[in-house]
């Protein structure tokens, strides 16, 4: 007992300043408060870890698994303490002179491998030195369903905060015991970055100093079921590539300004025509590799524009995780997917498409999410983003979620999506997909198998209110932009504006595919001339309702896979027949009333369905019958854009008039497309494979009418059964004061104007 008290003498024997340093509170915590810590079960960090004052000093501690030492130097380095390890535990602890803040000391931290031996030094900045940084205003309005733009502070963020460059991180998860933010920069540790949580509106925010872009990381969440989850942050930028999940740190694209020249383009007077693309399928390079951004922007554009299309459509290009979904599966709804190239190659890509006058939709899926485990479902240990109830969250047909479109904080996650896309790579306007499953309670669903909404009935009022939402979103804050629905029923004004208050009036679409024409037409073509005559209203009925909404008339990838065919198949009759069939169908549809679409590759009429593993068969065009379809597309785009006729009245009946819709027995149609300058383009179809000479029809002006197309001219393929100038003669017919006489050919569209 004396040699112990002789060894420990000498500490005993301080001078005063040394007493008064050694009652210093050095940071210990409790051993329950410790084990929450090294558990990852803390439920606020921020008010433990950190320095904190303690009378005129500061404690610091900080939990740092994996370190041998710990020590404090200031911002030139200079030493300033050394930290206790608690125990034998993580967290190091000290105390420090008053006043610290996070540009004011480093932590010098020596880590320790596997097997406990030295590796490394590194030097850090306390992340847990920093107050909040996301404003009051922020999390009230994502509350409150009214954040127009959230994904300016929620997900990753690369900032400098008090001279310090890291990533600010934030995420909603409301009913989370605790969230982590685990990556590359901290051996994906769920104890070393938890979060602090603002508990007005259930998110939870950290800076962490040196993390910057290209960093990987997720969310680990401690769920209210007591499950813990890696989840992919929901405003991630950036996602590594598939079969691999984690977000990337990615910087925020800076905003692009209002264009009126796109607002022009997309208005309903201007003429539209869209090629759909897949682009993983589109073409590939000589290894059978998809083509970057770059690649695609040094071939798909010029193509396009030598076609004569006016848009690009493209497939989903949100992050997903299974290529055969192509991308109507998404998990990353903010992130272009990697397929291809970062998110700066793909705001470069629209940038050139805008350069060479072609506008670019994107296909949008707010309708469904997958449930794939690193995604939306059960975010937060809770039914976050989908329903809780199957009945209204789950879709059998697909195995996917349902947004629960009544929360708020949903709704400005979906709504903030539309506009992010908009304003941060240039689209012109977004293809909303399956909005009729939206729409509908019972979309797909037996009888008790659905919840009927608060009024009985089977409409999902908090879809179609949302739709509208976004749908006057973005018309006020980006007016050049367009909303699209692909909507398969006869839900009332899709395409009418909804009232100020929201409470009325329309779902606020600028246009809606027509896929009643589309079932409508292919039906019809797919019967045998001699069988046309007994089904001749279903050629003509779509005039019925052509007006009611704002059209595009669709044949989109839906109609070329899943075993339907490529639309050459379709057609009846040997090979020959088959293609001047297809020429008229698309002559047929360039003359209706309506915006076009055309999915890629039905240009040059490929003999097999889509296949979205392999590139379109470019070969077919050594062929004539293929090159023939590929200029009569590209003829009709460029007299589309050439006669206001054919586009300016589009969704407005002044622009249509039949000069003969009663021919059954010949299966013919004779209409007129009309300008506001009077302007007219004649169309004639004749679905029968017979020539019909000296044949008559009316015509609304007196003069010289000549063919503008012909789509059995030889140049495309046909037998060349052409007319040359017909003078119009005093001869009443149809209605009309002047008539022509004309040859007309076999399964072919006429269109002509007159002379001058």
């Amino acid at each position: 007992m004396t040699h112990a008290k002789k060894r420990r003498s000498p500490r005993n024997k301080t001078s005063a300043p040394q007493a008064a340093a050694s009652q210093v509170d050095t940071g210990r915590i409790s051993p329950e408060e410790l084990a929450a810590l090294m558990h990852a079960t803390h439920g606020n960090p921020f008010a433990v870890l950190g320095p904190h004052p303690a009378g005129a000093h500061t404690v610091l501690r900080a939990l740092l698994p994996g370190a041998l030492a710990v020590s404090v130097v200031d911002a030139a380095g200079q030493p300033i303490a050394k930290l206790a390890r608690q125990d034998d535990s993580a967290l190091f602890t000290g105390a420090l002179p008053a006043g610290f803040g996070p540009e004011a000391y480093r932590l010098v931290v020596d880590w320790a491998g596997e097997d406990g031996a030295p590796t490394h030094r590194s030097e850090l900045i306390d992340p847990y030195a920093f107050p909040p940084l996301i404003h009051d205003l922020d999390v009230w309005l994502l509350a409150e369903g009214r954040h127009h733009r959230p994904y300016e502070w929620l997900g990753a963020h690369p900032i400098v905060v008090a001279g310090v460059a890291g990533t600010r991180f934030a995420v909603w998860a409301p009913a989370a015991r605790r969230v982590s933010v685990v990556g590359s920069f901290n051996n994906w540790d769920g104890r070393r970055h938890m979060m602090r949580l603002r508990v007005e509106c259930g998110t939870w925010e950290i800076f962490i100093p040196h993390v910057g872009e290209g960093d990987l990381y997720k969310f680990e969440v401690l769920g209210a079921d007591g499950q813990l989850r890696i989840k992919a942050d929901p405003f991630a930028f950036r996602a590594e590539m598939r079969p691999r999940t984690a977000s990337v740190v990615q910087r925020l694209l800076p905003g692009v300004a209002i264009d009126d020249t796109r607002r022009r383009a997309n208005a309903l007077d201007a003429p539209i025509s869209i090629y759909e693309v897949h682009l993983g399928s589109w073409q590939r390079n000589a290894q059978g590799e998809w083509l970057s951004f770059a690649e695609l922007a040094g071939r798909l554009i010029p193509y396009v524009v030598d076609m004569g299309f006016t848009h690009i459509e493209l497939m989903p290009v949100h992050e997903h995780p299974f290529d055969g979904s192509w991308g109507y599966q998404p998990t990353g709804l903010y992130a272009p997917t990697s397929r291809f190239g970062r998110p700066e190659d793909f705001r470069a890509f629209v940038e050139a498409a805008r350069a060479a006058g072609i506008g670019v939709i994107l296909d949008w899926v707010p309708a469904h999410f997958p449930t794939d485990a690193h995604g939306l479902a059960e975010f937060d240990g809770t039914h976050l983003y989908e329903h809780a109830d199957p009945r209204e969250g789950f879709h059998q047909d697909w195995n996917t979620l349902i947004y629960n479109y009544g929360r708020n904080e949903v709704r400005s996650y979906l709504a903030s999506n539309a506009l992010y896309w908009i304003e941060r790579f240039a689209i012109d306007g977004l293809r909303v997909d399956a909005v009729a499953s939206m729409l509908y309670r019972d979309y797909s669903r037996k009888a008790g198998e659905w919840v009927p909404n608060r009024h009985g009935g089977r409409e999902n009022l908090e879809a179609i209110e949302f739709l509208r939402r976004t749908n006057h979103l973005v018309g006020t804050q980006r007016p050049e932009a367009v909303m699209l629905a692909e909507e398969s029923t006869a839900f009332p004004a899709v395409t009418r504006p909804p009232s100020d208050d929201l409470q009325g009036g329309g779902l606020g679409f600028h246009y809606k595919w027509n896929m009643g024409w589309m079932n409508d037409v292919l039906a019809y073509m797919a019967r045998d001339p001699i069988h046309r005559q007994h089904h001749h209203d279903q050629i003509r009925f779509s005039l019925m309702y052509a007006f009611s909404e704002n059209f595009v008339l669709p044949f989109s990838h839906d109609e070329v896979v899943h075993g339907k065919g490529s639309l050459l198949g379709k057609m009846p009759g040997d090979d020959w027949q088959k293609f001047a069939n297809l020429r008229l169908m698309y002559g047929f549809m360039w003359g209706h009333p309506g915006k076009k679409l055309l999915f890629m590759g039905c240009e040059f009429a490929p003999w097999e369905e889509w296949n979205a593993d392999r590139a379109l068969p470019w070969q077919l065009l050594e062929h004539a019958p293929h090159a023939g379809v590929q200029r009569l597309v590209r003829d009709l785009n460029r007299v589309l854009q050439a006669c206001p006729a054919l586009h300016e009245l589009d969704a407005s009946p002044d622009g249509f008039g039949w000069i003969d819709h009663a021919d059954a027995a010949h299966s013919i149609l004779v209409f007129e497309r009309r300008a506001r300058s009077g302007e007219r383009v004649l169309v004639l179809c004749n679905f029968t494979p017979v020539v019909r000479h000296g044949w008559r029809i009316g015509v609304p002006q007196a003069g010289t009418w000549a063919e503008l197309i012909n789509t059995d001219a030889d140049v495309y393929g046909g037998s060349n059964v052409v007319n040359g100038p017909l003078a119009s003669e005093p001869v009443p017919w149809q209605g009309q004061a002047q008539s022509v006489q004309l040859t007309l050919p076999p399964l072919a569209t006429l269109m002509l104007v007159r002379r001058g």
